[in-house]
């Protein structure tokens, strides 16, 4: 009698519903945050990238040296329609998190403002430690390759048409980022992904961006590009103290790419060109105690001189005081008509740089539709969106990172 092998039945051969537990699309700071954190739950996870190489945005970041968090990082310091959602990713992942990664892959760092921590010499260390760790937990990576389609399953999941061929998923990831700087692959794909699933994709715009001038403007700012100076700029209801760099485009810095974001067509910026110094108090005091000395004198004391030179030149016309004028020949009218010329300068600017120059987007998925704990929509089963292409916009000085690192694991705990 010949002994036969036990039948294998279907219950004891193991089941691959799907070819990847977890498939994200988009190889930026959310989306290999995000892969590394599910790999290394045992999931077998795909990142799909369009680009030639993971992490472009992160290399040109904070001019080459990626400010990859801020110390203080906190909800207060991002813009969205529903301010509340970012406060869990954050407090669950939070800047020291981060940092504790940062100093076991041994990269050396900097803090160049209080809180803004940046790559020492280059932004290439902070790639290799995303593309390090994925590769630790076992993630995949298709770079240059496009996702075609992306479809739903019946029996739950998803399939995705790709330049590689048809794949199949149980969770599904968005991490695609914004509209902002389309040379480096932006593009508006998460977005149409959003709306094809039914979400809300809230209005779009350029943030953190340079400002451009209308011609009259240009005039005058032309013949100081390359000047830099510390100045306080209001804009609506935000108040900013930071270096304004004056470009042969338009007004740059810090203190104007974060007035970008409070900014809208139409809407005035008001300088205080001598930082918080009160003008009409010091004008009054240079006139007791320097009666002969001209404005633009005492301007080219505290300023460029090539912009005190503009500034005391424009304002003497603005308000009828005679440039040659001494102090002492300046009534109490003329000391406060330029005290306000200097400490509330007023200009419209023509618009922004636009989406070329753009750190960030401003706008996006709405977060109404999604879970705070861990991204998902509350709709749609296995499928989350992280990262810039919610609408969750951070302050410039790294607060974008790190809401790309506390989205990405709080999905990647999970997905």
């Amino acid at each position: 009698m010949t002994e036969h092998s036990p039948a294998i039945t279907p219950q004891d051969t193991p089941v691959k519903r799907y070819d990847w537990d977890v498939v994200v699309i988009g190889a930026g700071a959310a989306g290999m945050m995000c892969a590394a954190t599910a790999g290394y739950r045992g999931r077998r996870v795909l990142v799909i990238e369009h680009a030639k190489r993971a992490g472009k945005k992160i290399l040109m970041s904070g001019g080459g040296r990626c400010n990859f968090t801020n110390m203080d990082a906190a909800p207060e310091h991002y813009f969205s329609a529903n301010p509340y959602f970012c406060i869990s990713a954050l407090k669950r992942y939070t800047p020291r998190d981060f940092l504790e990664l940062v100093e076991r892959h041994a990269i050396d760092y900097v803090e160049k403002a209080p809180g803004q921590l940046f790559c020492a010499e280059s932004a290439k260390p902070m790639v290799a430690l995303l593309e390090t760790e994925c590769e630790w937990a076992g993630v995949t990576t298709w770079l240059s390759t496009a996702v075609n389609k992306v479809a739903a399953r019946e029996q739950g999941g998803f399939s995705l048409a790709t330049d590689r061929g048809t794949l199949s998923c149980e969770a599904l990831v968005i991490a695609t980022g914004g509209l902002s700087i389309p040379t480096l692959g932006a593009s508006g794909f998460g977005y149409e992904l959003a709306r094809q699933f039914g979400l809300e994709v809230l209005p779009t715009r350029p943030a953190l961006v340079p400002f451009t001038l209308t011609a009259g403007w240009k005039e005058f700012f032309t013949p100081l590009a390359g000047i830099s100076v510390p100045v306080v700029v209001r804009c609506n209801d935000a108040r900013y103290r930071e270096p304004l760099l004056i470009t042969h485009r338009g007004l740059s810095g810090p203190v104007m790419l974060k007035s970008s974001t409070h900014w809208n067509p139409g809407d005035s910026l008001h300088i205080d060109w001598l930082d918080g110094l009160d003008a009409q108090q010091a004008l009054a005091q240079l006139r007791r105690d320097e009666p002969r000395k001209l404005l633009r004198q005492w301007l080219s004391e505290l300023l460029p001189k090539r912009l005190a030179l503009a500034l005391a030149e424009w304002c003497c016309k603005a308000v009828a005081v005679d440039t040659e004028a001494f102090a002492a020949q300046w009534s109490n009218d003329s000391v406060a008509a330029l005290a306000e010329c200097l400490n509330h300068f007023s200009l419209k600017p023509a618009g922004t740089e636009g989406w070329r120059t753009a750190e960030v987007t401003l706008g996006g998925v709405d977060t109404r539709a999604v879970s705070s704990k861990d991204m998902s929509v509350n709709t749609v089963p296995g499928l989350y969106f992280i990262g810039e292409v919610l609408d969750v916009t951070g302050q410039l000085g790294g607060y974008n990172f790190q809401w790309a690192w506390s989205s990405g694991v709080a999905c990647g705990n999970v997905a």
